[in-house]
C-alpha cells in the first residue's frame, strides 16, 4: 500500500504516505490514493483527528516531475494540472471545513502541493529532518495548493513573499522560528507528539471545533461588526448541542467534560 491508514487509539488515525506516495505525491496515480485515505478519516464517525506523515526523507515531495515532462511533450500539461488541482483543492477545503482535527507530522521534505497539504492542517509538528519549500518559481510555475493563502496567515506577508520569490528552503529550525511549524521534537518522538496534540485538540465538541476553525479562517475578510454577528450566530447554534449541555454539567460538577462524537 502506498498510503497506510492505522488506528492510534483515542479516535485518532495515522495516515502515512509511503514509497512513491511520499516522493511523487501529486500524480494522477498517487494523489487520489492520498485523498481517499484522508476522506476515509474525515467521514468516519469514530475518528476525531488525523495525523498525516510521510516516510524516510519525505513528508510529501509534491509533483511527479517526470509526469510533467511527459505532459509537456504530449502538450497535455494544462490538463494534467487541472486534474491534480481538481483533486487537491477540494480536499484542502474538506480538511479546513471539517470538525476533525488534522496534524501534520513533518518527518522530511514537503514541497509544492505537499507544502499546501501540511499548511492546510490545523497544526504542524516537525522532526529535525523537516524541510519546507515552495519550488514553484524554479519550475516556472505559480503557487497552488492554497500556499499563498495559508502561509501568510502563519508567517506574515513579507516573509511569505521572500519565501516564494527567493525560492527558499526552510530547515526545521527556520520553520519553527518563522511560525510555519508549531513545535520541533526529537525524531523518534514525532508521531507520539503529533498524536498527543491531536488528542488534546480533538477532545472538544464537534460544533466547537468546526465553528472555531471557520471563524479563524474568515476573520481576515470581515470587518469587526460583521464578524461579531457571525460569532453570535454560531454561539447561539452551539447552545443547542449536547456538548454544551455536557460542558455546563461538567463545570457545575467540577469534573472534566466528556464530549462524545456527534
Amino acid at each position: 500500500m502506498s498510503v497506510q491508514f492505522s488506528d492510534m487509539g483515542n479516535g485518532i488515525c495515522l495516515i502515512r504516505f509511503s514509497g512513491q506516495s511520499a516522493t511523487q505525491s501529486f500524480s494522477r496515480e498517487f494523489l487520489p490514493q492520498i485523498a481517499n485515505a484522508i476522506d476515509q478519516g474525515l467521514t468516519d464517525p469514530n475518528v476525531r483527528a488525523l495525523v498525516l506523515t510521510g516516510e524516510g526523507k519525505f513528508f510529501s515531495a509534491g509533483a511527479d516531475i517526470n509526469a510533467f515532462a511527459q505532459a509537456i511533450k504530449d502538450e497535455d500539461a494544462p490538463q494534467l494540472i487541472r486534474d491534480l488541482t481538481g483533486v487537491l483543492h477540494p480536499l484542502l477545503m474538506r480538511m479546513r471545513q471539517s470538525p476533525k482535527i488534522s496534524i501534520a507530522a513533518i518527518n522530511g521534505a514537503c514541497a509544492g502541493g505537499g507544502l499546501g497539504l501540511a499548511l492546510a492542517c490545523d497544526a504542524r509538528i516537525a522532526s529535525s529532518k523537516a524541510k519546507m519549500a515552495a519550488s514553484y518559481s524554479g519550475m516556472g510555475l505559480s503557487p497552488d495548493g492554497g500556499t499563498t493563502w495559508l502561509l501568510p496567515r502563519l508567517v506574515g506577508d513579507q516573509v511569505s513573499r521572500r519565501f516564494f520569490f527567493e525560492n527558499e528552503i526552510w530547515d526545521a529550525e527556520q520553520c519553527v522560528s518563522v511560525g510555519a511549524v508549531d513545535a520541533l521534537v526529537e525524531d523518534d518522538r514525532l508521531i507520539e507528539a503529533a498524536g498527543e496534540m491531536a488528542k488534546r485538540w480533538s477532545q472538544w465538541g464537534n460544533h466547537t471545533k468546526e465553528a472555531t476553525k471557520h471563524l479563524l479562517d474568515i476573520q481576515s475578510v470581515h470587518d469587526f461588526e460583521t464578524h461579531l454577528k457571525h460569532e453570535r450566530t454560531l454561539i447561539e447554534a452551539a447552545g443547542t448541542t449536547e456538548a454544551f449541555k455536557e460542558g455546563v454539567a461538567a463545570f457545575i460538577e467540577k469534573r472534566k467534560p466528556n464530549f462524545q462524537p456527534e
